[in-house]
């Protein structure tokens, strides 16, 4: 069981007793230490497995954790998220405790938010909407009701987004509408849990005894609300090994704190720690970018920063590049992510990291143009893609029937019998050419293909009857497997991934650190969302920026200020103490012609997007694709729209491809409001491009004249 692991991986896993504190560097292992100690323990029989809560805050780091369990033979230990075990408990003594059934639990609050703020006489546009209700989910995991809202605002030093007394109004309804309701949200979970134990301590001892040694990753991340039930959990005990990095804290908007985590040995003055540095994830280059990051930072996290000592072998420098615009850099980003491909690295290994979800819609488009396929992180569901659920059923119904089913019989194990009854579903073992939705249906059946061949061999002699139960449990917590595909994700929602190759793009003062950080504390966290982004590279760094927003702007930007020291030609902050860094350097005066090998002739020569509308400059991605503002009247001539609509559903059926990838609903838009009479004018219509142009350039023409489209054309 201890083999394979360091020396400090060993320390972890062989402390069993009392509290204990690992302080985990970004690739060092972390998961792999904590699953073999919790595994030692059941083996050396000083942790009954049924004994064992190990938690977590994403349901993907609660099944990873599971699955790692599984295949050390540590059957029975419970991995799941905070709110999961809270849930659990609380259905399960909800009749005891209160009586009756537990309340509906609503996915999403913001509709009710609304429905308060209407109550309140208060109008809230769609991003008002959104951040009363963050701060909503904030006071709850803070333990603060709407009376106290304001004051501890203020104490916080939280700059609220409307008047505080009108945001603890509208808490204060939207608390009295889940009442009336009969509903809970998801803050209510670990409040009404928390309350039930503290006032009921025969349930409390009930839970205690069921539960009596503890684990919790990502400890760095604990919510206020969530240190007060662990403590709950654990009574008077101290069976307790947290897992964290405060260097890695990107969640205080959300409550989060690394006190608890920093705190630790002052609360539990005997505790075990042990620091884990080597990183097993990125290269040297890498891991020297990321230290250098670190060794400028300030705070009280940084003062327990860890210095990481990659554990691989050497690769490429990270390489920083300065371009003209953000069409240029998205450009740019693009034909590098085709480049890699076309040389080997697999679409699924790399990922676009951004600060904002905004910046993904410019990346989207230039992917599509470039063919590469992509999926964005929070897109739809894996489990709840159609060919998934499709094939799951097929595949119950081989569990079920499948002594009789013919198709089976040459099928020696589970994988082979996965993959006849996928086969049955139009899956092949050789790709489809192309991209596109074939492909992308392709990708979803191999990956449930991948995933039995990784059930089996973590458990072998297990049936297709044991993969169906498997399906259902991943589907519940959507735990899903790995999809083919760039990943286009925001910062904040690639903690806990990595991949080969990652683009770190916007990395320009303004979006790194964002404009609204203000304080030291805010402007620290910006550094440590860039760190996290750094430390997700396994090989290839690339980081970049835009000298302007749009095609013909102002080139008054400048890169993030936490690049200096680290990119050629900066110089450290005076008195940081950063490393300079000596990443390759791709210098960008990259022009859009000359960054194509598209001869620049045939490029489209970029002016200042004005709206067409009200004279304005654009900025906005959105409304530079629209070429007019978000707010101006539209002049939209539905007929012509939806025979566009029309005329892409059927031009991706034929070539199999998603809708987008042929013109998105933006550039359809922006078509039917200016149609065009020639070619020039739908030159010049953002997201058309000179390739589109040709390839569908006749057809679009036609429609927007009012003229039948040759069912023949748009396909050369």
């Amino acid at each position: 069981m201890l083999e394979g692991l360091d020396p400090e991986q060993r320390a972890v896993a062989t402390a069993l007793h009392g509290p204990v504190c690992v302080l985990a560097g970004a690739g060092t292992g972390k998961t792999r230490a904590i699953t073999h100690r919790i595994a030692y323990g059941v083996r050396a029989g000083i942790l009954p497995p049924s004994s064992v809560l190990a938690v977590t805050f994403t349901n993907r780091a609660a099944g990873e954790m599971r699955g790692r369990l599984r295949q050390l033979g540590a059957v029975g230990v419970q991995a799941r998220t905070f709110h999961s075990a809270a849930l659990r408990q609380l259905q399960y003594f909800w009749p005891k405790a209160i009586g009756g059934s537990l309340p509906r639990l609503v996915d999403r609050k913001i509709q009710l938010v609304a429905d308060a703020a209407a109550a309140c006489r208060i109008r809230l546009d769609r991003g008002e909407l959104r951040d009363v209700t963050a701060e909503i989910e904030w006071s709850k995991v803070t333990q603060t009701i709407p009376a106290d809202y304001a004051s501890a605002v203020a104490k916080a030093g939280r700059e609220a987004p409307r008047d505080p007394a009108e945001i603890s109004q509208i808490y204060s309804t939207y608390e009295d509408l889940k009442r009336e309701r009969v509903v809970i949200d998801f803050e209510d979970v670990l409040l009404l849990t928390v309350a039930v134990l503290q006032d009921r301590g025969d349930i409390a001892e009930q839970v205690r005894a069921q539960y009596q040694h503890f684990v919790v990753d990502e400890y760095q991340d604990v919510s206020p609300l969530q240190q007060r039930l662990l403590e709950l959990w654990l009574g008077d005990r101290e069976n307790l090994c947290v897992v964290g990095d405060a260097s890695q804290t990107i969640y205080s908007f959300t409550g989060a704190t690394p006190d608890h985590l920093l705190d630790f040995r002052t609360r539990h003055p005997g505790a075990t720690v042990v620091k884990l540095v080597r990183d097993y994830r990125s290269t040297p280059q890498v891991v020297h970018l990321a230290n250098g990051l670190l060794a400028q930072a300030r705070g009280r996290a940084a003062d327990h920063r860890l210095e990481l000592v990659s554990q691989r072998p050497p690769g490429p420098e990270p390489v920083f590049t300065e371009f003209t615009d953000e069409p240029a850099e998205a450009e740019g980003v693009a034909r590098r992510i085709r480049e890699l491909i076309d040389a080997g690295t697999p679409a699924s290994g790399i990922a676009v990291l951004f600060r904002t979800n905004a910046q993904s819609e410019t990346y989207e488009q230039a992917l599509a143009d470039a063919e590469v396929p992509y999926q964005l992180r929070g897109a739809e569901r894996f489990f709840d893609r159609p060919e998934v659920r499709k094939a799951i059923v097929s595949l119950r119904a081989a569990a079920r029937f499948g002594g009789n089913d013919a198709l089976l019989d040459d099928a020696p194990d589970l994988p082979a019998q996965v993959r006849a009854v996928l086969s049955g579903e139009g899956w092949t073992s050789q790709p489809p050419a192309g991209s596109g939705a074939v492909r992308e249906r392709w990708e979803s059946l191999t990956a449930l293909a991948h995933l039995a061949q990784d059930f089996a061999a973590a458990r072998p002699g297990v049936t297709l009857a044991d993969l169906v139960v498997e399906l259902d449990e991943r589907a519940g917590v959507q735990h899903a497997p790995t999809v083919q595909g760039v990943t286009l994700a925001s910062l904040h929602s690639a903690k806990g991934l990595e991949w080969d190759a990652v683009f770190l793009v916007g990395v320009a003062e303004g979006m790194m650190p964002i404009t609204y950080a203000k304080t030291d504390e805010q402007i620290e966290e910006e550094r440590r969302l860039l760190y996290v982004g750094v430390t997700r590279a396994r090989e290839r760094l690339h980081l970049s920026w835009a000298l302007s927003r749009s095609p013909g702007g102002r080139p008054n930007r400048r890169a993030s200020r936490f690049l200096r020291g680290l990119r050629p030609g900066s110089h450290a902050t005076a008195g940081s103490g950063g490393a300079a860094g000596t990443g390759g350097v791709e210098r960008g005066s990259f022009t859009a012609a000359a960054a194509s090998p598209v001869p620049s002739a045939r490029r489209r020569q970029y002016t200042l997007a004005r709206c067409r509308v009200c004279g304005r400059t654009l900025t906005d991605a959105g409304e530079m694709k629209l070429m007019r503002c978000e707010d101006c009247p539209s002049e939209m001539d539905e007929g012509v729209y939806e025979r566009l609509r029309e005329w892409r559903a059927d031009q991706a059926r034929r070539s199999g491809q998603p809708a987008f990838c042929v013109f998105t609903d933006k550039t359809l838009l922006a078509i039917a409001e200016t149609v065009p009479d020639d070619e020039h004018g739908l030159a010049r219509i953002p997201g058309v491009g000179m390739r589109k142009l040709g390839r569908y350039g006749a057809d679009v023409l036609a429609i927007c004249a009012g003229r039948d489209v040759d069912g023949d054309q748009g396909q050369g």
